[in-house]
């Protein structure tokens, strides 16, 4: 579990309980307690009180109308949004573009320091290229709404995911990689991972995706991707004239 995600589900836990303990906290997350204190200032740093009771039957507790009324979005959300608006600025033909991309920056003022270092190392592993007119789009289906959550946590902990694959045969495999970059294709988007296994580079369709899950261990080795010529990373085409 990442960091925002531990600590939407103490704010959670907070509202839900009542008075509890940082211990209790702790095993609700599956973290230690330290980290626990460190996750509570951070969010009394984004404006959420959460009052400590010293002593016998004290404990942690959070004020319901201190908390932030705002919506607090998550690095996956806010990456999605900036992909979103950035291609409806490369497109050029989209009304508003500008005026959405205005709204954007107000809500990556609000991001933490730690929620901006994750968007950045985010966006410097997506990459851009084009479809060949060749591909066939018939089968082009949803992304699972678990898998962009799920390649944040992968891509920053550096920790491999498993999931459901659906090949262009329609042959279901269950796969293990650990995810070292996303490539858009418009309108297709892949999932880049490093198959041990294989001891090779694997190329999967985000659409074809279901069901990913991390698979806890040691951080894996970050590897530089062996694009084509014609891809380029996200950040140097969104600086485009």
């Amino acid at each position: 579990m990442n960091s925002r995600a531990r600590q939407d589900h103490l704010i959670r836990h907070l509202r839900r309980n009542g008075l509890t303990t940082s211990e209790t906290l702790a095993q609700a997350v599956g973290t230690s307690r330290r980290t626990v204190l460190r996750d509570l200032s951070c969010l009394r740093d984004e404006g959420y009180l959460i009052h400590s009771e010293p002593g016998p039957g004290g404990g942690l507790l959070l004020d319901p109308q201190a908390a932030r009324s705002g919506p607090r979005l998550s690095v996956s959300e806010v990456f999605a949004l900036i992909v979103t608006v950035s291609a409806m600025q490369i497109a050029r033909d989209v009304p508003f573009a500008e005026l959405a991309d205005t709204g954007l920056a107000k809500i990556e003022k609000s991001l933490s320091a730690d929620q901006l270092r994750d968007l950045r190392a985010l966006l410097e592993g997506l990459h851009v290229g084009r479809l060949s007119p060749l591909q066939d789009l018939s089968d082009r289906d949803a992304m699972d709404p678990a898998l962009l959550p799920c390649f944040e946590a992968g891509f920053l902990d550096r920790q491999p995911i498993r999931f459901a694959y659906r090949d262009a045969k329609g042959n279901q495999t269950r796969r293990q990689v650990e995810p070292q970059a996303m490539l858009i294709l418009p309108p297709l988007w892949y999932l880049v991972g490093w198959d041990p296994e294989k001891g090779d580079f694997r190329h999967f369709r985000m659409d074809r995706i279901a069901r990913p899950e991390i698979v806890p261990g040691p951080p894996f080795r970050r590897r530089r991707v062996p694009f084509d010529a014609d891809v380029c990373p996200f950040t140097e085409l969104t600086r485009q004239p």
